[in-house]
């Protein structure tokens, strides 16, 4: 937030580079997207500042993000994965079909599941999802995604309690957004464990 406040135009895009990299590169679901939207948008409000074309900025480095994580899924390097045998043809056959009932949504819901957002994309490309389809929820994804945080952060980071635990809201954020997440782990385990002992 230090460098937000004294280079204002750099610390936007130094996050606008984290929301790339995060949503970009598979091997990046650590960055912490929700929390920096959550922060920024706190500080705008905090401080005054309009939000709409700096959200017009982080909107167009998730969205191609997203894109490119999607690409490097339908690139040979991700069907290197299956022909080597890193990826099961089964896994990709499930995943296929799952995309083609359920990929409009998964691909906007994920925006808001760490982790999970970063995962999507790259194996809505190794699956073959349509890429007109694609690019619609994806766009439709990350609009909500930014402007939902960013707007919660900036007309509640105008509250004097909120101003005094900024910091505590923004881990807030981040708690809400990885229960569902949390909550889907766990059903996997429980009925990964009810197979288990139905096999006994």
């Amino acid at each position: 937030m230090a460098m937000l406040h004294d280079h204002w135009s750099w610390g936007i895009c130094l996050v606008a580079l984290i929301l790339f990299l995060e949503t970009g590169l598979v091997i990046m679901p650590f960055l912490p997207g929700d929390s920096l939207l959550f922060a920024v948008g706190a500080f705008m409000g905090i401080s005054g500042i309009p939000p709409f074309w700096y959200m017009v900025m982080l909107f167009a480095a998730a969205v191609l993000g997203d894109y490119v994580n999607y690409t490097i899924g339908r690139s040979p390097l991700g069907q290197t994965l299956i022909r080597k045998g890193w990826v099961k043809q089964s896994h990709i056959d499930k995943t296929h079909a799952y995309f083609e009932k359920y990929g409009g949504s998964t691909i906007t819901l994920a925006r808001f599941i760490p982790i999970v957002r970063t995962i999507a994309p790259f194996l809505a490309g190794l699956s073959g999802m349509d890429r007109r389809h694609f690019a619609l929820y994806n766009v439709l994804g990350g609009f909500l995604w930014i402007f939902l945080l960013v707007m919660a952060g900036y007309f509640l980071g105008r509250i004097t309690w909120v101003q005094q635990n900024l910091s505590l809201f923004t881990l807030g954020i981040v708690i809400i957004s990885v229960l569902p997440m949390a909550w889907h782990i766990f059903k996997l385990w429980k009925e990964s464990r009810q197979e288990k002992q139905a096999g006994k």
